[in-house]
């Protein structure tokens, strides 16, 4: 009885330490989070010197329907070049390229794991945290992305859907031969 009750307390303060560390996983980097609108976000893209956006491209390839957009920037300090990600005007990806020359994956690394916990995810070419609406990760050779994992998952789930349609309607072309 002692075992189980001895167990029980372990797993339950273990559950709280990393219910706690995945909890404090922050949905975006200085004054650009998650979910922010595309005019909110080049705001504090352009107050922020450290991203490098310098206004809107004078060309875009995309359809004017399209419902995602993209801002990518270029930095000349800490930040090598960022992308930032919509859909319906709103961020739910950001890919930020930190400048190997001023930076390195192990300090950076480090840093996370000391201010966020171990990560949940890890291999020789990426380091994942994540709690129910966020997910970051650390990429090599050094990019910290932060992903909004509900409006990602709606993206990849509409992109399967749009597959399948597409292999039904290929399979019927071809029976039709």
């Amino acid at each position: 009885m002692k075992h189980r009750f001895f167990f029980t307390v372990i797993f339950f303060i273990s559950f709280s330490f990393i219910f706690a560390q995945s909890a404090s996983i922050p949905n975006g980097y200085r004054k650009v989070s998650l979910g922010m609108t595309l005019s909110e976000v080049k705001d504090a893209l352009f107050r922020d010197k450290i991203f490098g956006y310098r206004g809107d491209a004078d060309v875009s390839l995309l359809p004017s329907d399209y419902k995602q957009t993209i801002i990518e920037t270029q930095g000349d300090s800490f930040i090598a070049e960022s992308w930032f990600l919509f859909n319906d005007d709103k961020l739910y990806n950001m890919a930020i390229n930190i400048n190997p020359d001023k930076m390195d994956y192990a300090t950076v690394f480090r840093t996370l794991c000391k201010k966020y916990g171990e990560p949940l995810f890890l291999n020789p070419e990426k380091a994942m945290w994540k709690n129910s609406s966020v997910q970051m990760s650390l990429e090599k050779p050094l990019t910290i992305k932060y992903i909004d994992i509900i409006v990602n998952e709606k993206l990849l789930s509409e992109a399967t859907a749009k597959e399948s349609a597409e292999e039904i309607l290929r399979d019927d072309f071809l029976n039709s031969l």
